[in-house]
């Protein structure tokens, strides 16, 4: 968990590697049916031009079936999910249905002039239409609204490790790791 930019998409291919089991995130999913133009991909679009979030009923459907294909069988890392309440409700109820439970929940935590300047950076980059600064800016005042709150949920489990996401990618990923070490052995 962690707001745009914090490096949640970097680290989570980091640690799906070093830890042999997938990386998903809706974020790489719903990008990638907007380039296909797929129907989901064109009401994804929507949203994410606005720099809103796409509806719950669309990601929790997608993460249910993505977490019931073979490979999340031996674990998973879960990128941008869940961002409310209400999909930790369903990413509960989901994991019950697969007799499955969350060793750990990572929050990557970084200023917001720093995050920012990274999403600035990205857009430049990539050139993601997604990346405009009125969208980078509602999309962490969404964060803050509705998705920080649910660190306190996952601490209150003894399920979350707060790292810093700031420094080099190789300093941050040890932290994490570092962090998860009592979870995932």
């Amino acid at each position: 968990m962690g707001p745009q930019g914090a490096g949640k998409g970097t680290q989570a291919a980091r640690l799906a590697e070093r830890l042999a089991v997938p990386a998903i995130s809706t974020g790489d999913i719903f990008r990638a049916n907007i380039k296909g133009g797929t129907e989901l991909g064109r009401l994804a679009q929507e949203y994410t031009a606005k720099g809103e979030l796409v509806p719950d009923s669309v990601t929790n459907a997608m993460v249910r079936d993505r977490l019931a294909q073979d490979d999340a069988a031996r674990g998973f890392i879960l990128d941008g999910y869940p961002r409310n309440a209400a999909q930790v409700t369903e990413l509960d109820a989901i994991l019950a249905d697969l007799g499955w439970a969350l060793d750990g929940v990572v929050e990557l935590t970084a200023d917001r002039d720093e995050l920012l300047a990274r999403l600035a950076r990205r857009a430049q980059i990539e050139g993601r239409e997604d990346d405009t600064a009125e969208a980078i800016a509602r999309r962490l005042d969404i964060y803050e609204e509705q998705t920080a709150p649910l660190t306190s949920a996952y601490a209150e489990r003894d399920l979350l490790a707060r790292v810093d996401g700031i420094g080099e990618i190789d300093e941050v990923t040890e932290r994490i790791v570092t962090a998860l070490a009592p979870a995932v052995g």
